[in-house]
């Protein structure tokens, strides 16, 4: 599988078909094995450089939304640019929730709040395991704009379910299986491209009948 340098690739396949894990094994988290090597094209390996964000929030639930989201910085011992983590939650929406403990928060705002945290660490290489799932339709769509904004020139995996997402949002779409990986192809539009664009529509309606097994 190859993952083109600057642009965004969606990573779709069924349910434990080892989408998540893979992210896991690129980003370092996890033994590659005799079997497997990443290999990075200017050949600085790919751990150290990435940011990832993971299915569940992973927010400590003693800190404060903002203290969360400059966790970064904390750990490798800098001192976190509070201005900019509160411009960063001002972009997703929780600038009137940065002092609250991540229990007050409901399932969405916890997903919005990793996403911060995420794009705050402002990496060249970032990988995003179904980064919208828990948002409702109209945060879901400000927030994919908001990413590829912000993301626009880095080389991102995110990992997603939705057909519609890596319609609007890929600039390559990879399929997942037990056979490997298959290319997509993906709508000629700049991205992210209008929801009710057809070819938008075109895409995602094939995406979706090929993830079914349903015949086009």
């Amino acid at each position: 599988m190859t993952l083109e340098a600057g642009q965004l690739t969606c990573l779709l396949g069924p349910s434990g078909v080892g989408k998540s894990s893979l992210l896991r094994l690129i980003a370092g988290l996890a033994p590659v094995g005799e079997r497997g090597r990443v290999v990075c094209d200017d050949g600085v390996p790919a751990p150290g450089r990435v940011a990832y964000m993971a299915q569940s929030d992973l927010l400590l639930p003693w800190l404060t939304v903002i203290e969360n989201i400059m966790i970064g910085d904390r750990l490798r011992g800098t001192t976190p640019d509070r201005g900019r983590a509160s411009a960063m939650l001002e972009r997703v929406g929780l600038q009137d929730h940065a002092h609250k403990k991540p229990a007050a928060l409901s399932g969405g705002m916890r997903q919005r709040a990793a996403l911060a945290r995420t794009l705050l660490e402002d990496r060249a290489v970032v990988f995003l395991d179904e980064p919208f799932s828990a948002l409702d339709a109209g945060t879901r769509a400000a927030m994919q704009e908001l990413a590829a904004e912000l993301l626009h020139g880095r080389t991102v995996l995110l990992v997603t379910h939705d057909p519609a997402e890596a319609a609007r949002l890929a600039d390559h779409i990879l399929i997942l299986s037990a056979a490997g990986a298959q290319s997509w192809p993906v709508p000629a539009l700049p991205a992210p491209r209008p929801v009710t664009a057809p070819e938008v529509w075109a895409c995602q309606s094939a995406l979706l009948s090929h993830l079914r097994g349903v015949p086009a």
